[in-house]
């Protein structure tokens, strides 16, 4: 695959960014794509591997030798088809996906893996550009009527593949506009909104009708679904946030990040909402509570809504700066990792537990700490206190929210609080409902997110139809 000397001639260059001091000052993507012939030359670095572990890697399993391998020899439109034949939207995990692919390359083995997200952006990317991306609408009607509840990554990979085998398919989103936390999750500095409504339009043309302002369970009758469609699918995500229960919780400034983060991105695409209690970072000191995805996202946000400061708090120990090859290698490792957030001036501290919050007037002014050792116990004597005059608070998702939706379709459980479901048949304990992505799984990546949609696309057909060509 690629140059087969090509790992041992070329060595690892991948896209650079804009400097702190010029992105922090805009809301657009700061990442630079690499030139065509650059891109050319990482593509030729893939290995001819005996087994491709980046397959290993990648949730929807994407044949990265094989597009490598196109691209090395300038065939991007072939790419491009290889490409979209396993993943519905690889212009958005080529820009917010964690390349779990890159840590199970071989050549990882001596930190110096295949720029496979790099090359993927760049394929999907040339393919918009070209006009190579099209909606492909079914040639036949199965007369089958398929409901899909939240219009987040799954929800919209299995709306996609569903219609494109010819059934009517029908999205229904609580929020204005589609996407999820692709639209309002994800800072817009990440990923552009064009990406998601670019497929919107394109999923409209394959004949995808979208439903929005219908939250099912509220305003939209889970049961009346049920009646009018053949198959009902929940993507809904798993939106029930981790609270932080400790005295003083109940102070003016603390926030969810999943409150904070969708106010700035609909200012950002002029979206209508109520401004009259905003939540706004400008001119304060900010502590962000949770080391994750989300967590970098508030800190980015902070900073561009013009912060005096961030500090960063998680919990947990801070990993190791390297991982142990021989121990961890093709898995996804556990060290130290950095994001573009983090590097444009946020603080951070590991293994730090808040006990309490306190203020003045209402409003928290002062988070009392206490460092834990590494069985998350506090470490006596090792207590202090942190001014802040807003707390966002990203320790994750506990699972799907149930009242409204799930407990009117009185659907089980698994332990941990999603919707009870496995990965071949996608099936709910009404058969009638399937579930998929963060529903069903727990909070996860965009990826996991698409190979779900795909997979309970696949189950879906295969359920109305008694057999599918759908892949999966």
């Amino acid at each position: 695959m690629g140059k087969i000397t090509g790992f041992l001639e070329y060595e690892r260059s991948d896209r650079h960014y804009q400097p702190v001091e010029e992105r922090i000052k805009h809301w657009h993507e700061f990442v630079l794509p690499l030139p065509e012939a650059q891109t050319r030359t990482q593509a030729a670095r893939c290995m001819d591997c005996g087994i491709p572990y980046c397959h290993v890697g990648c949730p929807v399993n994407n044949q990265i030798p094989d597009w490598n391998d196109l691209v090395y020899r300038g065939n991007w439109q072939e790419a491009a088809r290889n490409l979209h034949s396993t993943n519905n939207f690889p212009e958005v995990t080529g820009r917010v996906c964690p390349a779990p692919c890159e840590a199970s390359c071989t050549l990882n083995l001596d930190d110096n893996p295949v720029t496979i997200k790099t090359i993927e952006c760049a394929i999907a990317d040339r393919a918009i550009a070209e006009g190579w991306v099209r909606a492909e609408p079914a040639s036949f009607k199965t007369g089958k009527k398929i409901a899909v509840v939240g219009s987040g990554p799954a929800g919209l990979a299995c709306a996609q593949q569903l219609a494109r085998v010819g059934h009517e398919v029908h999205v229904y989103e609580k929020h204005a506009k589609a996407g999820g936390l692709l639209r309002y999750g994800i800072p817009d500095f990440k990923m552009d909104r064009i990406h998601v409504d670019r497929r919107v339009a394109q999923m409209e043309a394959e004949g995808v009708t979208f439903h929005y302002g219908a939250q099912v369970g509220v305003n939209v009758p889970a049961d009346a679904l049920l009646n009018d469609y053949e198959a009902l699918v929940l993507t809904g995500g798993a939106e029930k946030p981790r609270d932080l229960p400790i005295p003083g919780r109940e102070l003016k400034g603390i926030h969810f990040a999943m409150d904070f983060l969708p106010q700035q991105n609909r200012r950002v695409s002029g979206e209508p909402q109520d401004e009259s209690n905003p939540i706004l970072a400008t001119g304060k000191h900010v502590v962000v509570i949770g080391g994750g995805d989300t967590g970098s996202d508030c800190i980015g946000t902070s900073f561009r809504q013009g912060a005096v400061a961030v500090i960063n708090f998680e919990i947990m120990p801070q990993p190791p700066l390297c991982e142990n090859k021989l121990l961890t290698w093709p898995d996804w490792p556990l060290k130290l990792r950095t994001s573009a957030s983090h590097e444009e001036g946020a603080a951070r501290d590991f293994a730090v537990m808040t006990t309490k919050f306190s203020g003045e007037n209402g409003a928290v002014r002062k988070l009392h700490c206490v460092r834990v050792d590494e069985k998350i116990k506090p470490i006596p004597g090792s207590e202090f206190d942190l001014d802040a005059d807003l707390v966002l608070l990203a320790m994750g998702f506990v699972h799907p929210v149930h009242e409204g939706m799930i407990e009117s379709l009185g659907l089980a459980l698994d332990a941990r609080g999603n919707v009870k479901a496995d990965t071949v048949a996608y099936q709910s304990s009404n058969p009638k409902v399937f579930s998929a992505g963060d529903m069903r799984r727990g909070q996860s990546l965009v990826v996991w997110a698409i190979r779900e949609g795909r997979q309970c696309a696949h189950a879906v057909d295969k359920f109305l139809m008694g057999a599918t060509t759908l892949p999966r």
